[in-house]
């Protein structure tokens, strides 16, 4: 822990005593057996403390984190939420500068305590762990902390809805008849409120939150549609992330139907409430007959909202209060900006732009709906593709420690960290010394490289358990092995690559032991970065891949030693990671234009980072822009404002509209179109540019800016050259 608490762990009195439950297990094997209570599921906590301030105030500052989730008021006015998921042995406090919230006289902090109890990627929730902790400090000094003084009251106003997405919330009907209006108010009397229980068996790690709280802000709709008295379809414009708010005033339990979506059904003017990505956003909330203001707890992904007043004489809804507050990390649309003469390649950089910004939460989300949690192999591209578009590097450096923390559970790394869920997926953990690399390259943190070196080694030790003679990977069946997802594309790669419930056997194959010796050529350029002396095993393991997978007549790769298929996913890999024998390049580069994006939208950044090592930027640029029906296009003639999880809605049964994953555009545009190299010798930014830009392109512009540096490109049809100027 970075500091020393006086505060005590307070909980509400179901949870004291309580033993937590251990809910980590490697995938392959059962975890506890203990099964978390019903009734302590879904739990909305209030607590109140009031205070007294004589002194004067110069300086204060909160620290206060919450197991699963809080949202703080001082005073009665809005100071922040939080914490950022994390398991309970790393867990984030977040600290806040109060002073201007704080008031001579009686003061109140009161928080709205959430715990889920449900096991998914999440929150690491479903442990018993629930509670909250905090300390005053005023003018250097500690003021007030959590004990047992606090008091708290369980709130019944946000009832139980159902569960939606893979077990990822609770949707809320919310009964304003329950609801305290009045309790974040000094004057409030809570005289029947219960003291808190002071747990002093807590075993929580406290850790200070690296990055920063998210962006909260308003927007309108954009269209309301009175589809008829007391029924109204409201359309944001675009999917987005967040809450949809309204106030309403009608009869005294009057039922209000709220139905949220990202798409209209097909043919009529409603809301398809039954998404596609396994979330259903069907609510009710009962009126109290007063003014009642919709407030959701937990947030969801939408575009459009249908409100129904079921009672032909209600009188309940005011359209002009319709709005949503939208959530999401840091981003300012202007740091970075990207226009051309081509207005397809505009349109497709747009939506991987709002992807990247709406499913960046406090993590990179794979979807933030349906899973809501942090995938290694969706990382590595949102998370670069974040950093340029931001220039923060926090939320990354926080994603490389996230899966370096998963090895507590395995030293082959979890597929999603943190989060309750016990998920390993191969691909994923093979690539998490790239992620690491990358971060290095950018920000020059050779300490941070150093601290996560031995994750890096553990995790070579775990697969080499796997070697065979030749010291390549077989049977690497306690992990999932992807290669692509959705099934349908893979290209048809020739191995049975079931989940792990179904006990696989997935023997020796290409995608999995090129992403395995990319690995060890990573590794290999992290030792040689820190000055670590080792027997380089690259070119031996290289050789041994090619003579397992290397087709001499065909002069492409194969995806087994005994088949004599060739899928695009065997041939991009070992082009990418320099295991393709010259010969071979012009034949893999010719599949990639017979077959096009014969893969899915993740592993389509593969395939373009393969490409671009091999100077195709033409073939690239096409390749982006092409209008077949695996192509970035396909998703805007259907209608997306942000990347979908495949190129086409219908590609896969549960498809999440909103998937950050596929913004690998924005990764190529600026590194391979444009040709900007950005690194970091530790002391300064280091930019090299060499633009590779198509002759089809004869206008664009484009800037990257924040508070390390400022770059502009510019070319015009009407002006030779490129007139390009790094500021540091």
């Amino acid at each position: 822990m970075d500091k020393i608490w006086q505060g005590k762990w307070i909980t509400e009195s179901k949870f004291y005593g309580l033993s937590p439950i251990n809910l980590f297990h490697r995938e392959i094997e059962e975890g506890e057996k203990r099964k978390h209570l019903e009734k302590l599921k879904n739990r909305h906590m209030l607590v109140r403390k009031t205070f007294t301030i004589t002194e004067d105030i110069k300086t204060a500052y909160l620290d206060i984190t919450a197991d699963d989730y809080y949202k703080l008021k001082i005073n009665g006015k809005t100071v922040g939420e939080g914490p950022a998921p994390a398991y309970f042995f790393h867990y984030f406090y977040n600290r806040y500068q109060v002073e201007n919230y704080l008031k001579e006289g009686e003061n109140l902090i009161s928080v709205h305590l959430y715990y889920q109890g449900l096991v998914n990627r999440v929150w690491n929730s479903g442990d018993y762990r629930q509670g909250m902790i905090a300390e005053l400090f005023i003018n250097d000094k500690l003021k007030l902390k959590s004990d047992k003084s606090w008091k708290y009251k369980i709130t019944e106003a946000y009832q139980n809805g159902g569960i939606t997405g893979y077990q990822t919330q609770f949707l809320e009907n919310i009964d304003f008849n329950l609801i305290d209006k009045n309790w974040q108010q000094l004057d409030y009397d809570d005289s029947n409120w219960s003291n808190v229980c002071v747990n002093n068996s807590d075993d929580h790690k406290f850790y200070k939150q690296p990055i920063s709280g998210l962006d909260f802000y308003y927007i309108k709709p954009v269209k309301i549609n009175k589809i008829k008295d007391n029924h109204y379809l409201i359309d944001f414009g675009q999917i987005i992330v967040g809450y949809f708010q309204m106030t309403a005033k009608g009869f005294k339990n009057e039922r209000i139907e709220i139905r949220q979506g990202e798409e209209l059904r097909e043919d009529e003017d409603r809301v398809r409430y039954n998404l596609r990505s396994n979330c259903k956003y069907q609510e009710f909330i009962t009126l109290s007959g007063g003014k009642d203001k919709l407030n959701f707890y937990d947030y969801k992904v939408f575009r459009y909202v249908e409100v129904i007043a079921h009672n032909p004489d209600s009188k309940a809804l005011y359209p002009e209060t319709f709005k949503a507050l939208v959530r999401h990390y840091k981003f300012e649309d202007e740091n970075t900006t990207f226009y051309s003469s081509n207005s397809k390649l505009n349109r497709i950089w747009q939506i991987c732009k709002n992807s990247v910004k709406y499913g960046t939460q406090y993590q990179y989300l794979d979807c933030p709906g349906r899973e809501k949690g942090q995938y290694l192999g969706d990382a590595l591209i949102t998370g670069l593709a974040h950093h340029y578009l931001t220039g923060d590097l926090k939320l990354y450096k926080k994603a490389v420690q996230d899966f370096a923390l998963s090895s507590y559970i395995s030293p082959g790394l979890m597929a999603v960290a943190p989060g309750g869920l016990m998920q390993e997926i191969a691909d994923y953990s093979l690539q998490w010394p790239a992620l690491l690399l990358k971060y290095y390259r950018l920000s020059g943190d050779k300490k941070f490289l150093r601290k996560m070196y031995p994750t890096a080694e553990k995790l070579l030790a775990y697969f080499k358990q796997f070697q065979r003679g030749d010291g390549l990977l077989t049977e690497v069946n306690e992990k999932w092995n992807l290669v692509d997802w959705p099934k349908n594309m893979r290209d048809n790669y020739q191995v049975k690559l079931e989940q792990l419930n179904k006990k696989p056997e997935y023997g020796c194959h290409n995608v999995i032991n090129a992403f395995f010796v990319g690995m060890v050529k990573t590794i290999n350029e992290i030792r040689d970065i820190l000055s670590i002396e080792y027997k380089n095993q690259f070119s031996k393991l290289k050789q041994a891949f090619r003579e397992a997978f290397y087709n001499q007549n065909k002069k492409l790769f194969v995806d087994t030693e005994t088949t004599d298929h060739s899928a695009v996913h065997s041939n991009i890999l070992p082009l990418l990671y320099g295991l393709a024998p010259a010969e071979a390049e012009k034949e893999i580069v010719d599949l990639i234009k017979e077959k096009g994006l014969k893969c899915g939208v993740y592993m389509a950044y593969y395939l373009l980072k393969a490409l671009a090592r091999v100077g195709e930027y033409s073939l690239i640029y096409n390749l982006i822009v092409n209008e077949n029906k695996n192509s970035w296009n396909t998703m805007i003639k259907e209608g997306a404002t942000t990347c979908f999880e495949v190129w086409s809605k219908e590609q896969k049964k549960n498809t999440s509209l909103l998937h950050p994953w596929a913004s690998a555009p924005i990764i190529i545009i600026i590194e391979d179109l444009l040709g900007i190299e950005l690194s970091n010798s530790g002391k300064r930014n280091q930019i090299k540019m060499t633009p590779h830009l198509p002759a089809e392109l004869d206008r664009i512009k484009f800037t990257m800016q924040n508070k390390d540096l400022k770059i502009e490109i510019k070319k015009d049809s009407s002006q030779t050259g490129f007139f390009i100027s790094p500021v540091l």
